[in-house]
């Protein structure tokens, strides 16, 4: 890999010193098809690696399906790798694994979708009131890291989810 990497990328920090690309494969392959693995252990661990999927999508629902994972004793820390972030849209999410602890997310959604590009000053509460406009919001999250404010949104059912996907 290498350089600049691509927005399929993610970033998994927080590795057991004597953890094999196998195991990282193990941890992420069910996300969706993975195109490369490349491994980093440093003399003093924790260890890191960063994971490319096929597919976008498949990378962001391994973001959310292990960030914070206990893998071994170790939370796992995972995020995008790449710098940027997409253009401000949103994206459905129906499946996110587990749903235990991801982010402090304590129940699972199929209707659930993800908000990029959101100002910095963002907080949960402004996101749930503006997202309110498309139907009835259950639950809501920001989430601040290195490329920039994302959040998500779990409406109470579908309809008001596909219509948030249009606005």
């Amino acid at each position: 890999m290498g350089g600049r990497r691509s927005a399929n990328t993610i970033y998994v920090g927080n590795l057991p010193a004597d953890i094999r690309e196998r195991e990282v494969e193990d941890l992420f392959y069910k996300y969706g098809p993975i195109v490369d693995i490349e491994l980093k252990i440093p003399p003093r661990p924790p260890g890191y690696a960063f994971v490319e999927f096929g597919d976008y999508r498949d990378a962001e629902d391994a973001v959310y399906g292990r960030d914070g994972y206990d893998f071994d004793g170790f939370k796992l820390r995972v995020e995008f790798a790449h710098g940027g972030r997409r253009s401000s849209s949103i994206d459905r999410h129906s499946d996110y694994g587990s749903s235990r602890g991801s982010r402090g997310i304590s129940r699972r959604s199929e209707y659930r979708v993800m908000v990029t590009g959101l100002p910095s000053s963002a907080s949960w509460q402004d996101l749930k009131d503006h997202m309110r406009r498309a139907g009835d919001v259950c639950f809501s999250q920001v989430f601040r890291d290195r490329g920039g404010v994302t959040g998500i949104v779990d409406y109470t059912n579908y309809e008001d989810m596909r219509y948030a996907v249009r606005i």
